[in-house]
């Protein structure tokens, strides 16, 4: 028994471990090991939050980075702890998850059928939609697909992040059922030809959704954009310093991008400071993150703004603010995680009318809400603007924000170009490829051209809802077969005759 219990335990450390890297690397091949070590402690919940727990204190570890907190009034001998809170907390999150589907596991009738298995899938990737929209920057098992596999992903025109992650957890599903079948070789020779066939015709699928997508594209002129990349570290962006140098760096940019035969200049979230009276943003329009007041409470923001005084023109403020940094009040004697305040949310709708194509704009981690931006593009939205400021995060955290921007982009079919403070400054096409992207790190102006979109993607019409159906008729299957497995056998016939002498 101790033996059987150590076991499982060091499946489920092998498989968040693995599940880890894969989030980390975003490698749907370090994924579907893990998954299947995942499904050989499903009806331990403990295991299953080891799992858990594992795989996001290693893919988020870039949370560690926050400390110093000291630049925003947190006492040094408390930024470290601060900032180790926080991390543990996101994989504390992921523990209660796992548990919590595990109990599900041995909820559900049918252990170990393909029928249940489909029902469990379904219900993990409707959860990671669901965890995408609320204040924790989830990666999910969804985002590990790129950009290791992009065949694969082209899968997302139809069924979207969750739908990635029910087939990885069906994969990992299918190769732990595999490996358990030595004791039965057809049975396995069968399981193995039909995952062998399985896996090629979800490839052949994914790379066919990714072809002829251009036929969406608008026959208006494309735009001309210039991406500026700042890289003014977070912890210096509100010295004396830094607000001084600023008006004359970003005329700069701004010329510069003119001249490149640039039609606007974006900038990333956060770049335009509080006071704007003395800004001269010409000759070509800026479009930046910054902030401003509402009825007495202030937004982070996308501003588009011209001429002199930073006046801002069109408008779209961000939605999901970060926990601790941008809506926890201020505690006593702190100025609380973030060097504006608490800040209030804007609309949830993601997209945004500017005056020029409209755009499906994710400001931040809004990134991770893909039900969010396929919204706004059956809404009229055709090309997708992400902004951010990942600074002083590691690169660790720019590449899953990168992956998370190729897997939106397939989802719609649109365009995207994704600016930030240290990078990455990118564009990618309507199929998920990176084009473009300027080092991290270090400042820059990216010059990129963007053919504005209107094809609708299934998933951008329908969003979760076909995997919501399959999920209820898998259900009212699996209940069904169980309710009909529990009528008693029928008696069966004595004999009237005595068997036959035994020798």
């Amino acid at each position: 028994m101790g033996n059987d219990r150590s076991q499982i335990l060091v499946r489920a450390l092998l498989g968040g471990v693995l599940a880890g890297i894969g989030l980390s690397l975003s490698g749907i091949w370090w994924m579907v090991p893990a998954l299947a070590l995942l499904w050989s402690v499903a009806l331990h919940p403990l295991a299953a939050a080891l799992w858990g727990g594992l795989a996001v204190a290693i893919s988020h570890r870039w949370l560690l980075a926050l400390h110093p907190l000291t630049w925003l009034g947190v006492p040094e001998l408390l930024s470290r702890p601060v900032a180790t809170a926080i991390w543990l907390s996101c994989g504390l999150a992921a523990a209660l998850f796992l548990s919590a589907w595990s109990l599900v596991v041995r909820l559900l009738p049918g252990r170990a059928g393909a029928l249940q298995a489909l029902v469990l899938s379904l219900l993990w990737g409707l959860g990671e939609t669901l965890l995408s929209r609320g204040p924790l920057f989830w990666i999910g098992v969804g985002g590990s697909v790129f950009p290791s596999d992009p065949a694969f992903g082209g899968l997302a025109r139809w069924c979207g992040a969750g739908g990635l992650a029910a087939l990885q957890l069906i994969l990992g599903w299918w190769l732990w059922t595999l490996w358990v079948s030595t004791d039965r070789e057809r049975r396995r020779y069968r399981l193995l030809g039909i995952g062998v066939v399985g896996l090629a015709l979800l490839h052949g699928l994914g790379a066919a959704a990714l072809v002829g997508t251009d036929r969406g594209a608008l026959p208006a002129d494309p735009l001309n954009l210039a991406l500026w990349q700042p890289a003014i570290p977070t912890r210096e962006k509100f010295s004396e310093e830094r607000q001084s140098q600023f008006p004359r760096r970003l005329h700069a940019a701004l010329t510069r991008a003119d001249a490149d035969g640039a039609d606007l200049l974006i900038a990333p979230e956060g770049t335009l400071p509080l006071q704007r009276g003395n800004l001269l943003v010409e000759p070509i329009p800026l479009v930046s993150g910054g902030f401003r007041w509402v009825a007495g409470r202030q937004r982070s923001a996308l501003l588009l703004v011209q001429g002199e005084g930073g006046a801002p023109g069109a408008v779209i403020d961000k939605h999901r603010l970060v926990p601790l940094g941008e809506w926890t009040p201020a505690l006593p004697g702190l100025a609380g995680l973030s060097a504006v305040g608490g800040l209030e949310p804007g609309e949830a709708s993601r997209l945004w009318r500017w005056g020029g194509p409209p755009a499906q704009v994710a400001i931040c981690y809004e990134i991770a809400n893909g039900t969010a931006l396929a919204r706004a593009a059956a809404e009229g939205g055709q090309w997708i603007l992400a902004a951010a400021n990942l600074d002083p995060y590691p690169l660790l955290l720019q590449q899953q924000f990168l992956a998370l921007a190729q897997l939106r982009s397939v989802e719609t079919a649109r365009p995207l170009v994704s600016v930030a403070n240290t990078g990455p400054t990118a564009a990618i096409n309507a199929q998920g490829q990176l084009l473009s992207r300027l080092p991290a790190m270090r400042s820059g102006l990216l010059n990129v051209r963007v053919q504005p979109s209107a094809v609708l993607t299934p998933y951008a019409r329908l969003r979760e809802w076909p995997l919501v159906g399959v999920l209820l008729i898998a259900a009212a299957m699996l209940f069904r077969l169980r309710s009909g497995s529990d009528h008693p056998p029928e008696p069966r016939h004595r004999r009237r005759t005595p068997p036959p002498a035994q020798e």
